[in-house]
């Protein structure tokens, strides 16, 4: 699987609840520590069934040899500058499992290169609407993307390492550049979600509205469930990337809009054939 057989993961939410989980699963001989905010929570995930968790930060990456940074955007630099404070040795490597990398590299990634602590930028494509340890599962990553970025020119070994680590949770890995992440995620992950809020709040305008609804709205629709705060963190994060595909959308509409006024029943039926000829190709593509 890789060479990291003492893991801390900082934020035992979905992901890292999940990467908890699949590690246990797959490789039970490893170590395996889950760091939580609170007394209150430690014992909530305890009582899950997972015993390594603590809310001792220093205790929770004692020796680690990979650490995951599975908290909100907006959590990850505090978290990481009080990971330095308790003192993370040289040579261990740190990752972050967030939606938006070019700022933590600038800051979060910077920190760590000048204390000699390899960072790389990890974004496993497989979240959902849920949140919390009690929606994470081992094989959430089984079959999933999962995008590395090296802004801090880290050796191939050192990348190959943590490819390596995602591979055995059963994960695909692509590497690119932390702006070349933002600018795709934001058409690929961040604009599905505004435009599974749009659908939301047009559609069900209309109360009892979704009493009647079928699996299309449903499935349009479903994200839109996602935590609100945190969505709003990474939006604003990544907001000048994912504005210029918000707006080429909002003309989209207006021309099928227009389409429709007009009655262009040929110029309609290209649109929708050209949509569905990109969505064939999504799906036979995973």
């Amino acid at each position: 699987m890789t060479e990291f057989h003492r893991i801390a993961i900082l934020g035992p939410g979905l992901l890292g609840g999940s990467v908890g989980l699949a590690v246990r699963k797959r490789h039970p001989e490893f170590g395996v520590t889950l760091w939580g905010r609170s007394p209150e929570r430690v014992a909530e995930i305890r009582s899950a069934g997972f015993e390594h968790v603590t809310h001792d930060l220093a205790l929770a990456v004692k020796d680690a040899e990979l650490i995951i940074l599975a908290v909100p955007v907006g959590a990850m630099e505090e978290l990481g500058a009080r990971l330095l404070e308790v003192g993370v040795a040289p040579g261990t490597f740190v990752t972050d499992v967030g939606s938006v990398k070019v700022h933590p590299h600038q800051s979060l990634g910077q920190l760590m290169r000048e204390r000699g602590i390899a960072f790389i930028g990890s974004h496993p494509m497989a979240g959902s609407e849920r949140s919390g340890f009690d929606s994470a599962h081992a094989d959430l990553f089984e079959g999933a993307p999962c995008i590395l970025t090296n802004e801090n020119e880290l050796s191939d070994e050192d990348v190959n390492r943590l490819v390596g680590f995602w591979a055995g949770l059963g994960a695909r890995a692509a590497i690119m550049s932390a702006e070349e992440h933002d600018r795709l995620v934001a058409r690929i992950s961040h604009l599905p979600h505004v435009l599974a809020v749009v659908c939301a709040l047009v559609a069900l305008e209309e109360e009892g509205a979704g009493n009647l609804a079928g699996r299309g709205l449903r499935d349009t629709s479903r994200v839109a469930a996602g935590d609100p705060l945190m969505w709003t963190e990474i939006l604003l994060e990544n907001r000048h990337e994912i504005i210029p595909p918000l707006r080429e959308s909002a003309s989209v509409l207006e021309r099928l809009a227009d389409l429709l006024e007009g009655g262009k029943s040929s110029a309609l039926t290209t649109v929708l054939e050209e949509a569905r000829e990109r969505r064939q190709r999504l799906k036979t593509s995973g």
